[in-house]
């Protein structure tokens, strides 16, 4: 019975890792732009609203 619970639980740490790996190198989608500042994605031509937000 020990047997079969440690390597269940050996079982979920491998998965675990993979699952770790997977965010770790998840791509952007393209055509995603991010503000160098705040790390918002900008949307649209204009400038990001964290600017707008420090100058007042």
């Amino acid at each position: 019975m020990i047997k079969i619970v440690s390597l269940f639980l050996i079982l979920i740490l491998v998965l675990a890792m993979f699952g770790k790996l997977h965010l770790l190198y998840r791509r952007k989608p393209r055509g995603s732009v991010t503000c160098m500042h705040c790390g918002r994605p900008i949307i649209g031509k204009g400038p990001c609203d964290c600017r707008d937000r420090r100058q007042s």
